[in-house]
Parts: C-alpha cells; structure tokens; sequence
C-alpha cells in the first residue's frame, strides 16, 4: 500500500527529501503539537531525565580526545606513570559512564515510548469498536489492521528512536563542534570549509540510490503481480481457455529484463554510495594532516592536537548529516500522527446516549415498533428503505420476503442497530433504541446472520464469547437447542476441540448451527435471524426450526428467508418491494393474491424446495 508509512523517519548518511506520501497526509488531517504534547505530557518528567542523559552522554564521551592529547603529548613522551594510569583510567571511565547513561537513556526512552504507544493503540481499537458497519464496508481491507500494528510500530521507533536520536544528534554536534574550535580553530575553519562539498556530495549519492531502489521496488511488485495473476488456478485457465500463454510468458520475459537492469544500477549505486563516503572519511584526515604539516598553518600544533582534533573530525559527520536531516524526520513522524489521530477523530455514528434509559433485559416484552422508518445509505441514488410503519406484538414470528435489495436485511438490521434509521424511529417496548445503551439492547437483541464468524478457538471458547459467565451445562443446552451438540460431542476433543481460522474444520451448516447456539446462550428476547439456515439442508434447516420453535416461546422472532417451508408458519410475513412493505400477513392470507401470491406462484414451478425470490 503506497499511502502507508510502515518504518521509522528516514535518516542515512545525506539529507533527504521529504516525502511526497507524507506531506499529503499533513494537508488532509494536519496534526497540532500540541494535541502530541499531551500523550507525553504524564511522562514529562521521565522525557527531562532522559534529555539530560542525552547531554551528558555526549559531553562525557568529548572528554576522550583531550585525555588522548595529553596522553600523546605528555603521558608518553615523559613516561610519566601516575599521569598515563590516571589518564587511562579516565579514559576507561569515560567508556563506562557513557555507556551506563545510554543504556539508562534507552530503558527510560523505550518504557516511555512503548507506554504512549500502547495507550494510542488501545484508544483506537476501542474507537475503532465503536464505529458502524458503514466504515468497515468503505474501508479497504487491511488498512485498520495496517494502522494499528505498521504505524503504531513505526511511531514506537519515532518516540524512542528518533526524538533521542535527533537530541543526541544535536548536543553532540553542538558539542564536538565547540570542542574542535577549543583545539585549534585553525583546523575548525578548514573543516567547515570541506564539509559542505562533501555533504553535497554524500547527498546526491544518496538521491540516486533511492530513486533507483524505487524503481526497483515497484517493478519487482509489478513482477510478483504478475506470477499471482498469471500463475493461480483461475489464471492458468484464464490462460488456457484465451490462448494467452505466449502473451503472457514475453510480458513476464520483459518485465523480468526491466528488473535485471534496476537490480544491477542499485547495486552500483550502492556501490557508488560506499566509495563517497570513503572517499570522504579518506579525505578529510588527509586535508587535516595536510594543514598540520605546513608552517603556514599549523600554528605549532602538537601532535597529540592533531590526533584528538581527528578523532574529533571523524566523529562530526553523521551527527551533522542526522541534524540535517531533522525536518524530515519531523514531517514522517507528523505524518504518522496524523494517520493515527485521523482515526481517533472519526465520529461515532452509533453510540451510546448522553442520558439512557435504564431498561431492565429481564422484563422486556419484545414487542417491536418501526414508524416511518426510512434507510438512505451515502451516495445512494434512491432509499434502501421508504416510510415503513410496522408493528411486530410480542412473542410474534416475523417473516420477510422479498426480491433481492427489496429492503430485507436493512430493515432487520434495524432492530439490532448495526445502523440508524436516516428518518423515523425503531424501539422495543415503547422504548427508542438510540435511548438505549448499547450494552442493554446487545443483551434484548440477538442476530445470527447468513455470514457465520467463528473465532480461531476451541468451540466451548467460541459459545462463550456470546456469555463469558455460562457453565458448561447451559453451553450444552444451547447447543442441543441449535441441533448441534450430537455433532460437537462425537468430536475427539468434544467442546474443547478448535474450530480454526474462521471455523474451515466445519462445514457452512454446521458452523451456522454453532452461531445460532452462541446466540441462544445469551437467551434474548428478540431474535433476529438473517437466512441463518440458508446454509442448511432441507432436512438439518427442519430440525434447526424445529429447534428454533422451541426455544422461541416467549421471544420476537424476525426472520429474513427465501424459503417458503421457513416462513409459511410465521405468524406475520413482511412483503417487502422497493425499500417499503406492500403487503402483510399470514400465509394463508397472503396466498389469495397479490405480491405474495406471485412469489409463492414463482416458487412453485420450481422442482425443488420452494423459494420466495431473492
């Protein structure tokens, strides 16, 4: 995915542009600082020890060139033991203080980091939780689980890889540069004057390399394309069938040379990069040891001077290069902010009432009311659904039928509120189901549809995802009551075995008889089936009804199906057309004529289970 910034902020050896990908992201949602402040804002004191260990690693680890000075210069020329022990020793010490203030810099650093990142990931997935169906249905797939782990992930490496390297960066740059004047200011001028070719230099290296690796990248995505589309079983015989594959073999001939000739100019251009920057790191010394041995220049430097101003030197160039390159540093990480709080900002379409009304699961009665319920869905062109006035009385069973996209599943997926009318009101018992908490209404309503989701678990673990309180014997008599315990018991593991990724060790029957029994656990009052047996055969979607009559005593069924054997016992059947209801009744009612009738009749003439449309 191209829009998708999945690593830390660039840094390198030469500075680098900033990112196109990124700056548009800023422009689309910008991003406050001060809304970035305050993730930090409870660690403050934590991120000040930190910088002050930043800045005294870096000050403490200048120290070595002039303990090396006087080493050179007077420890061993004079054999002075005491002095060379101490400066040794210093030396030594000046190892371990910056190495203990690193790794004390780093457990601080990252425990900070990792607690805002684990913050911002737990807010958006409970956000994210929170929003309708509608934004998961327009959202490309893999993009909130993109957010979620590769940007979040790189964002952990902004706060603690680059905000420390960034300040490390700049006091040890601000320091060395300070220290290198302090030992000759000499060698200071002519190192600012070699630096500034040499970034030049180190920076169209680096340009060259990444638009080459580029290229590289997209045609080596062009290529993997290629071998998924032409070589899966569909393509083959797409392939096949077309004639295609002489077609196909020269494109792949010709994008395969596209990629030898990119893989061989990155490679050089690697090459090239390596060769800079030893060319550089050779050159610079030389320049320096050149204006040393000159009487113009060298000022009586001593020999120690020239050793710790080197040091000094050598030392000076990535520091340089990582401040130079903190602007986009800054615009990445930015930019990974704002993709984060993009989905922070989201508005929740359906949520929980500022004042609910208490609403008592027990006692409700389920009788379920939709007056002047109209459905618009975003850049729709007509409404799914048009003034519905309907009224299904307590313990009623009620079908809906109906051509497909007459309104059915819209209509049903009212009642559990997976949306929100655009006009008119639905409620249960008197009651609106905006006033209800969500929490309540999942406990009133429950909804078995025809696209059965079943955890990668074992399946007692999966039942009891609908209740975490239920015993094993309440598990049992769900299941039992969805026709499907003879099934689980005669398993190896019985109720322990896992079902696996997306239930594959069970058939579409059989994993829809486990939803219908994860549904029955919970015991609703209102139950809300979406062709749930449409999975089923004749005779297992019989015993499921069966089963379903049962338990449904005392319950408001609404029931979305095609076939006539699921409906023709409904109490009330719901014929639906163009987003309104144009009939309603019984069976027998409906039969004399009209819609209904002309379903019925359809259906007929077909030679097997009758259905009614769709």
């Amino acid at each position: 995915m191209s829009d998708i910034i999945t690593g830390p902020p660039r840094g390198g050896h030469g500075p680098v542009r900033k990112d196109p990908v990124d700056l548009a992201q800023l422009e689309s949602h910008p991003v406050s600082l001060r809304r970035i402040g305050a993730l930090f804002r409870p660690f403050r004191g934590r991120l000040a020890v930190v910088v002050v260990l930043i800045a005294a690693a870096s000050a403490v680890g200048l120290a070595t060139p002039f303990l090396t000075r006087r080493l050179i210069d007077e420890a061993i020329p004079d054999q002075d033991v005491p002095l060379l022990l101490l400066l040794v020793g210093g030396m030594l010490a000046v190892t371990v203080a910056a190495s203990v203030l690193g790794v004390v810099q780093t457990w601080l650093s990252t425990t900070v980091g990792q607690r805002v990142m684990h913050d911002l990931r737990t807010d958006v997935f409970v956000h994210l939780q929170r929003q309708s169906l509608d934004f998961f249905t327009r959202t490309r797939g893999g993009e909130v689980q993109s957010r979620l782990t590769h940007d979040i992930g790189a964002m952990q490496s902004v706060v603690t890889t680059a905000a420390t390297s960034i300040a490390s960066n700049v006091t040890t740059a601000v320091g060395t540069a300070v220290a290198m004047a302090a030992l000759s200011w000499r060698l200071s001028l002519l190192s600012l004057v070699v630096l500034p070719p040499a970034v030049w230099l180190t920076r169209r290296v680096a340009q060259m390399r990444r638009a080459v690796t580029a290229k590289r990248q997209r045609a080596l995505a062009g290529l993997h394309g290629q071998v998924e589309e032409s070589l899966s079983v569909s393509g083959v015989l797409l392939g096949k069938t077309l004639g295609t594959g002489p077609l196909l073999s020269e494109r792949f001939r010709t994008s395969s040379e596209d990629l030898l000739d990119l893989e061989v100019r990155a490679e050089l251009a690697g090459r090239w990069r390596m060769a800079t920057m030893s060319i550089l790191f050779a050159a610079i010394p030389a320049l320096i040891y050149l204006a040393a041995g000159l009487p113009a220049t060298s000022g009586g430097m001593t020999i120690g001077t020239l050793v710790a101003f080197t040091a000094l030197q050598a030392g000076l160039f990535r520091p340089l290069m990582g401040v130079l390159n903190v602007g986009v540093q800054i615009t990445s990480s930015l930019a990974l902010f704002s993709r984060i709080f993009e989905y922070l900002d989201l508005p929740v379409e359906i949520g929980d009432p500022v004042a609910p009304v208490d609403l008592d699961p027990g006692r409700v009665r389920g009788t379920v009311r939709f007056e002047g319920v109209g459905v618009t869905y975003p850049g729709g062109d007509r409404p799914a659904l048009a003034d519905v006035d309907l009224v299904v009385p307590a313990g009623t069973r009620l079908a809906l039928v109906g051509a497909t996209g007459a309104g059915k599943t819209t209509l049903a997926s009212l009642v559990a509120r997976l949306r929100d009318p655009s006009t008119g009101t639905v409620s249960i018992d008197g009651v609106d189901l905006r006033d209800l908490r969500l929490s309540t209404l999942a406990q009133v309503v429950g909804m078995v549809s025809q696209e059965t989701y079943l955890l990668h678990a074992t399946v007692r673990e999966n039942l009891r995802h609908a209740r975490p309180g239920a015993t094993d014997a309440e598990i049992e008599q769900a299941a039992r009551a969805a026709q499907v315990h003879d099934l689980v018991a005669s398993l190896p593991d019985g109720y322990d075995t896992v079902v696996g990724a997306r239930g594959h060790r069970f058939s579409g029957g059989e994993k829809q008889r486990l939803a219908i029994a994860r549904t029955l656990l919970r015991d609703p009052r209102v139950l809300v089936l979406d062709e749930a047996t449409s999975a089923l055969d004749t005779r297992t979607e019989r015993s499921v009804q069966a089963a379903l009559d049962a338990v449904s005593r005392g319950r408001t069924i609404i029931t979305i199906a095609h076939r006539l054997s699921t409906v023709r016992d409904a109490d009330l059947i719901a014929v639906l057309d163009g987003g309104r209801v144009v009939e309603l009744g019984d069976h027998a009612t409906l039969a004399a004529g009209g819609r209904y009738a002309a379903l019925l009749a359809a259906s007929e003439e077909r030679r097997h289970e009758p259905v009614l449309a769709g």
